[in-house]
């Protein structure tokens, strides 16, 4: 069984669509939801994958909220580690500068539904694997980051170029693939953006949850492919991965 374990920063950015596809292919989830306290493991061995999801904090607020440092640190060494790791929005970031890579303010925030394009890396690159060259996904922040040294941007936007990059095997996805109706009202209730989020999401619903399970599907085989690297005391990088495709 493939354990993965999932970090919350808080109560209305869960892992959406994304848990639904674990719960479907019976993968062990553990929930660690730092914004109540909750340790991160000492041992890293104990899961295969890691997910940092979203939140409204930025990464360098360390001051208000300690748990950001303690999980860039914990990044870190799981991506040192090359276990499987998926960041989407803070995630991403969190993962950006774990890297060492700067995370600062966009020259434009980004909320709603705006499309993105793989670039010629992404095309290639196992979690972007029988996608579309561009694909309309949900957006909400005002960072941004760079693409750490050594890394791939795997997905490109005009109003906000670095969407999302490979170091290793950590993925960094700017945009919400895990978005639910419930979700967009939880966040967008009572506010003018309200209607518009929803419309939009269910006229495009299929597509999105197409895609998304696509991602999580080449994800969840980028786990698998590690997995056997490791009971055969070999080790896996995406070189290997990107040859057998």
């Amino acid at each position: 069984m493939t354990r993965v374990l999932i970090i919350q920063h808080v109560e209305a950015e869960g892992p959406g669509t994304l848990g639904d596809f674990l719960r479907d292919v019976q993968a062990e989830i553990r929930t660690v939801r730092v914004f109540e306290g909750d340790p991160l493991p000492n041992d890293i061995g104990v899961f295969d994958a890691l997910v940092s999801m979203g939140g409204p904090m930025n990464v360098y607020e360390e001051g208000q909220h300690p748990f950001l440092r303690e999980e860039t640190e914990f990044l870190r060494t799981v991506i040192e580690a090359n276990i499987p790791t998926l960041g989407i929005c803070l995630g991403a970031q969190l993962i950006a500068k774990a890297c060492y890579a700067p995370v600062v303010k966009a020259a434009h925030s980004e909320v709603g539904w705006r499309s993105v394009s793989l670039t010629n890396e992404g095309s290639r690159d196992i979690l972007f694997e029988g996608l579309p060259a561009a694909m309309q996904v949900f957006q909400w922040h005002e960072d941004t980051f760079d693409v750490p040294y050594g890394g791939k941007l795997l997905v490109t936007a005009g109003a906000c170029p670095n969407q999302a990059f490979r170091y290793r095997n950590a993925y960094a996805l700017q945009f919400h693939v895990e978005v639910t109706r419930e979700m967009l009202t939880d966040w967008f209730r009572d506010t003018p953006r309200h209607e518009e989020c929803v419309r939009t999401f269910d006229t495009i619903h299929d597509t999105l949850r197409a895609q998304a399970n696509r991602i999580y599907a080449n994800f969840m085989w980028l786990i698998e492919l590690r997995q056997r690297a490791m009971a055969s005391g070999e080790k896996i990088e995406q070189s290997d991965v990107l040859n057998a495709l």
